[in-house]
């Protein structure tokens, strides 16, 4: 079946796309990627969401408006992704978060503390459906958190099927706007999988996005080739400091967003920065070693045992200081992209929820219960039937 998967992260750095070749039964996969590209929200659209992600109050009319303009953006992406590869059978929508709140973080009611989790993705799926003409999954998370799970993260299922190793253990680390890591034990991929863990580890370009777009007076979105934090010198004690934030000490499963890690974190360490006197590029390169010290601190903190690789996948694989200050991190084991074994760094997220939505027509559970902490395997996604056209 040709599948297209469609997400913006939580950089909303634009849309990726991938129009992919699956087939097999559930985790006994076949997939091959047949193209993907990267769509730009147009400006006005990305400055709104990020306004609503920083906490900006809207009303409900605002809301339903930028719902139906992200919508559109994703159908924009995957009409330029089939223009340039051919049709598809079946469009997979994450969409945009905008609002992420894990299970048990309390709420501001009179009823207690909250039991279940909230998340809410922007570009819903009949919009989606009704102009391409085609069937559309989207809605991922909802089911995971029914069921009492964080709805996040999800991509550790991809990786299970198809990186893991017959002999190594290794650690995939996703490094978009929010960082997240799967454990995979050593697997033939074949019978039953073994026991995965995976969580959100932090910050990964979230922060580094926010600083250079704020320092550059917004004339720039991100650390191209991490060529600010190159010619900068990092503040350690703030690192220290940062990373006696709670999330760090928070057991798995856990996840989180912007919510924490986003423009109220940051103006807490621009401030602090600034009080030691730091230049803006010293800012950056404090930041991007925060994020790469973060990851290796949930490692050696969370993990039974350090992996034997790590696999690295999102825009942060590009950015050479932040992979070499990971390495720098985890001095003994071979930090790579995705790509160094075969899958695409820059799409293993679209491909991961194209894998999701082709599950849910076959009926398939594709949450892993131990990584999100689901009380039990459920179907993902909600199917939106095609309608027509506009």
């Amino acid at each position: 079946m040709r599948v297209i998967g469609l997400i913006s992260g939580t950089s909303v750095d634009g849309i990726d796309a991938a129009l992919v070749d699956v087939g097999g039964q559930g985790y006994e996969l076949s997939l091959s990627l047949l193209d993907g590209l990267t769509w730009p929200y147009p400006t006005e659209l990305q400055q709104q969401i990020l306004a609503l992600c920083a906490g900006e109050a809207v009303d409900l009319e605002t809301l339903a408006r930028l719902d139906d303009a992200v919508a559109h953006t994703f159908v924009d992406a995957a009409q330029a992704l089939m223009a340039q590869a051919g049709p598809a059978e079946l469009v997979a929508s994450h969409g945009q978060t905008v609002f992420h709140r894990p299970v048990g973080r309390p709420a501001l009611s009179h009823q207690g503390p909250v039991q279940l989790g909230y998340t809410l993705q922007l570009g819903r799926g009949a919009v989606l459906a009704q102009r391409l003409g085609l069937p559309v999954v989207s809605d991922f998370r909802q089911a995971d958190i029914e069921a009492g799970g964080e709805g996040a993260p999800l991509a550790p299922v991809l990786d299970l099927c198809l990186l893991s190793h017959p002999t190594e253990h290794r650690c995939v680390q996703n490094l978009g706007g929010i960082g997240n890591v799967a454990y995979l034990p050593p697997w033939h991929r074949r019978g039953s999988p073994p026991k995965v863990l995976g969580w959100d580890t932090g910050p990964a370009n979230s922060l580094i996005d926010i600083a250079i777009y704020t320092l550059s007076e917004g004339s720039l979105t991100y650390d191209e080739d991490g060529a600010w934090a190159a010619q900068g010198t990092p503040c350690l004690a703030l690192v220290n400091d940062w990373l006696e934030h709670p999330y760090f000490v928070q057991p798995p499963p856990k996840s989180t967003g912007r919510e924490l890690f986003g423009w109220e974190f940051f103006q807490r360490c621009h401030q602090e920065a600034q009080r030691q006197g730091l230049s803006v590029v010293d800012i950056l390169a404090t930041l991007t070693e925060f994020t790469a010290a973060s990851v290796a601190r949930e490692y050696r903190t969370f993990l039974p045992t350090l992996p034997d690789r790590v696999l690295v996948s999102g825009g942060g694989s590009h950015n050479p200081v932040l992979m070499a200050r990971l390495q720098a991190h985890l001095p003994d084991l071979p930090v790579q992209p995705t790509d160094a074994v075969g899958l695409s760094a820059s799409y293993k997220e679209a491909i991961a929820f194209a894998v999701l939505g082709y599950w849910q027509r076959q009926g398939f559970a594709g949450n892993l219960p131990a990584v999100t902490g689901a009380s039990g395997p459920v179907v993902l996604g909600r199917l939106s039937p095609p309608a027509g056209t506009l």
